[in-house]
C-alpha cells in the first residue's frame, strides 16, 4: 500500500511539474497546441469546424493582427514623421476591424485563437520600444515593409488553399487591405531614404 502511495504521488508531482513548466509557452503555440487536439470529425462545441492548415492560418493572422495594433498604438506614441504616425492609426483602426471580423468568424468554427501576441512579437515590440526619434522611425517602417510583404503572400496563398469557405473570403477580403498597407509603408520607406 505504501508503495503505490508513493507511486502516485511521484505522479501528481511529475503532473504538476509538467503543468508548471508550459507556463513558458506563448499564446500563439498554446492556440495551435489546443487546435491540434480538437476533433475535426465534428463541429461546433465537440469539435472545431476546419481543418488544421486552416485552423493555423488563423491563429497566425490573429497573431499578426494584434501585432499590428500594438505597433500602430507605439507608433502613434512615438514617431516623429506625421506620415510614420498617420500610418500606425491606419493599422490599429484596419487590423482591430480585421481582428474582430476574425474573432467572430474563429467563434462559429470553434477555433481557439491567442489570446495576445507571441512571444516573438513581443520581444519586437520591446525592442522598438527602446527606439526614439528618427531612430524609430526607420525600424518601425522597415518592419512594417517586411511584415506586410510576409502577410501578402500569407493571405494570397491563404485565398488558393484554404479548404474553409468563410476563411477564404475572410482572406480574400483582407487582401486587398494588406496590399493597400504595404504599397503604403513602401511609399513612406522610399522617401525616408
Amino acid at each position: 500500500m505504501k508503495k503505490q502511495c508513493s507511486i502516485l504521488m511521484i505522479a501528481i508531482a511529475a503532473c504538476a511539474f509538467q503543468a508548471c513548466n508550459n507556463s513558458g509557452k506563448d499564446s500563439k503555440s498554446s492556440a495551435d497546441s489546443v487546435n491540434a487536439v480538437k476533433d475535426t470529425t465534428t463541429t461546433g462545441k465537440t469539435g472545431i469546424g476546419v481543418d488544421k492548415d486552416d485552423a493555423k492560418f488563423a491563429v497566425d493572422a490573429a497573431n499578426g493582427g494584434m501585432a499590428e495594433v500594438e505597433l500602430g498604438k507605439l507608433a502613434q506614441q512615438k514617431a516623429t514623421d506625421s506620415k510614420v504616425k498617420d500610418f500606425g492609426a491606419m493599422m490599429v483602426s484596419d487590423h482591430s476591424k480585421a481582428n474582430d471580423e476574425l474573432k467572430a468568424l474563429a467563434k462559429t468554427k470553434n477555433i481557439t485563437l491567442p489570446d495576445s501576441v507571441s512571444k516573438d512579437e513581443k520581444k519586437n515590440m520591446t525592442d522598438l520600444t527602446k527606439k526614439t526619434g528618427h531612430d524609430f522611425d526607420k525600424a518601425y517602417v522597415k518592419g512594417m515593409v517586411d511584415d506586410h510583404k510576409k502577410d501578402v503572400k500569407e493571405f494570397e496563398d491563404a485565398t488558393k488553399n484554404l479548404k474553409d469557405p468563410d476563411l477564404k473570403a475572410f482572406a480574400t477580403k483582407t487582401l486587398p487591405v494588406l496590399k493597400s498597407h504595404l504599397a503604403a509603408i513602401t511609399a513612406i520607406h522610399d522617401r525616408m531614404k
